[in-house]
């Protein structure tokens, strides 16, 4: 049976990117892109498992180049996404669902051994407790909660609300991730360290919270945080999972702080070029000398 050390779960997206200038460019995109490259990058054994109608995307093309496995389910639906931004540095937009992907089930996953299963979700309804749970009896979990938070609303405009299941499923969490806007909707608070230490109080063991200027991380022992240093944000699309992915990555190999160090270092290269994490490794330790 092959082994890996993370298993990247998700749909892919047919995004449509309209800029604060009107204009669109449309990609194949989605957390499991960014999630993926960014954790094969960073040197980790990596498995990709997506899901999408074969007619609407091309799921080769999108990952051609990436140091990974890939593996690939059929859905009736794919997952598509119309992002509008209002600013340049892409903090507002607004997002509509033109599809939604199926569910994704555990059965489904290739059968291989992971040490831990990487859920990248975009939407409510990707993932549900059961494939959480049933994952957790096979590896560890890592999840964004993004999708968690995230619904398509009957207009088809997308909007965020708290996660029912919360403190249900929290505990299942070996690494957890969110950004500081949905840990105030998770949480109620704005202050990032009191949410970290709330979310680690119901079940989570590791919380990481994206922040534009900054990264955290809580194991229930110590914050830390590092600094972003990107010079330009022409890549900030993808920033969290890219956070996220490489996060999970360092941390098979080191500790909490060093996964965070690494992790920052590697999203603030990323953000300075549009497109998922193409570079490697050794790319992000020369960045962490010159730059950390």
């Amino acid at each position: 049976m092959k082994e890996y050390d993370i298993m990247v779960v998700g749909p892919v997206s047919l995004d449509h990117n309209i800029d604060y200038l009107g204009n669109e460019r449309k990609e194949v995109g989605g957390a499991v892109v960014a999630s993926g490259f960014a954790a094969a990058g960073s040197g980790a054994k990596t498995a990709i498992f997506c899901k999408s109608n074969a007619a609407d995307a091309d799921v080769k093309e999108r990952f051609a180049g990436v140091n990974a496995d890939l593996y690939w389910a059929a859905s009736k639906a794919t997952c598509s996404i119309r992002n509008q931004y209002f600013t340049a540095d892409k903090e507002k937009r607004a997002c509509t669902s033109m599809g939604v992907c199926d569910p994704f089930r555990f059965e489904e996953l290739p059968q291989v051994k992971t040490k831990v299963y990487h859920f990248a979700g975009l939407v409510y309804g990707d993932f549900d407790g059961a494939l959480l749970t049933e994952a957790a009896k096979h590896g560890k979990v890592g999840l964004d909660v993004q999708c968690m938070l995230r619904h398509v609303e009957p207009d088809k405009s997308m909007a965020f609300h708290d996660w029912a299941e919360k403190k249900e499923l929290l505990p299942l969490m070996d690494y957890f991730k969110t950004d500081a806007a949905e840990a105030e909707v998770l949480t109620g608070l704005t202050d990032r360290v009191e949410a970290a230490k709330m979310l680690h109080d119901w079940g989570a063991k590791e919380v990481v919270i994206t922040h534009n200027t900054e990264v955290l991380a809580y194991d229930g022992e110590k914050v830390y945080t590092c600094p972003i240093k990107a010079r330009n944000l022409s890549g900030r699309t993808g920033r969290g999972d890219t956070t996220f992915a490489g996060y999970i990555a360092e941390r098979q190999r080191g500790s909490v702080e060093e996964a965070l160090n690494f992790c920052t270092a590697l999203v603030s290269l990323k953000m300075e070029t549009p497109g998922p994490f193409k570079g490697t490794r050794e790319d992000v330790l020369a960045y962490m000398k010159e730059f950390y």
